[in-house]
């Protein structure tokens, strides 16, 4: 199910400054939420499993039941939107893995999308957005108009902004410390910049949802281009502060003034 990915030049520097102990797999299966009896074939090749999980009381009545799963005792890895490569801390050591839906994909791509995982498991923060938002997530739910699912899209757009305020410093340095990875965080951001620049009409012409913008435009906070209205308020250091208490009150903000439009 998982083979040993072995890396070389940067990427081995990469891991050896942010996650040394980190290993990285490919996932011989695709695959959202990674079904407890295929995760645990993870003790097989890692020190041991300590899974994770929330307070189910955080979770409103209608939230989709992926989200019960994450919070729930069961040892998942993953959710829907994160993309083709995930990382846990669930294991010891932390494990990044690769999901076969990348294969085509340019290797430079792909050793950025890793050593974004490795940067994400050295900062320390949460897993998943459930870990973030905490009680938080049932006042998002409350705030916003929008249905279970599309409230869970946001939340995952608005936890990857919060990351994205960390982990842009970190991509942006590497200019003169790793000089082959820093093109791709600049390529991956200049593939963002069309979708960007006609975002704010699409979504005020319905011809995009608050929450697929919302995904765009919060992906886009990881990399140093101009972010869209109504989105840029949240590429600030308030953000860093306050957390998901800030993110509510955007959010309540944010569908105030699209309501009074």
């Amino acid at each position: 199910m998982f083979d040993e990915r072995t890396l070389s030049g940067e990427l081995d520097e990469l891991r050896r400054s942010h996650a040394p102990p980190a290993l990285v797999f490919d996932a011989r299966g695709d695959f959202e939420t990674l079904p407890p009896s295929v995760a645990e074939n993870l003790l097989a090749v890692t020190d041991g499993v300590e899974p994770l999980s929330y307070d189910e009381s955080w979770l409103p009545e209608d939230a989709p039941e992926t989200l019960y799963r994450i919070a729930g005792n069961e040892f998942t890895i993953g959710a829907p939107g994160d993309g083709g490569v995930v990382w846990t801390r669930q294991t010891t050591p932390p494990v990044v893995l690769v999901k076969p839906r990348l294969e085509g994909s340019p290797e430079g791509f792909i050793d950025f999308l890793i050593a974004e995982a490795l940067v994400e498991i050295g900062l320390g923060g949460p897993e998943h957005f459930l870990g973030f938002f905490e009680d938080d997530y049932r006042e998002l739910a409350e705030a916003v108009p929008l249905s279970p699912a599309d409230t869970y899209q946001l939340a995952a757009a608005l936890f990857t902004a919060s990351v994205g305020r960390s982990t842009r410093p970190i991509f942006a340095g590497w200019a003169d410390e790793l000089p082959a990875l820093h093109p791709e965080w600049v390529d991956a951001g200049e593939r963002l910049e069309p979708g960007l620049s006609r975002l704010s009409r699409d979504v005020a012409l319905g011809r995009t949802s608050f929450s697929d913008a919302a995904e765009l435009a919060c992906s886009a906070v990881k990399h140093d281009i101009e972010i869209p209205t109504p989105f840029v308020a949240l590429d600030s250091p308030a953000y860093d502060r306050h957390g998901a208490a800030f993110a509510v009150r955007w959010a309540e903000k944010t569908f105030e003034a699209l309501e009074t439009e």
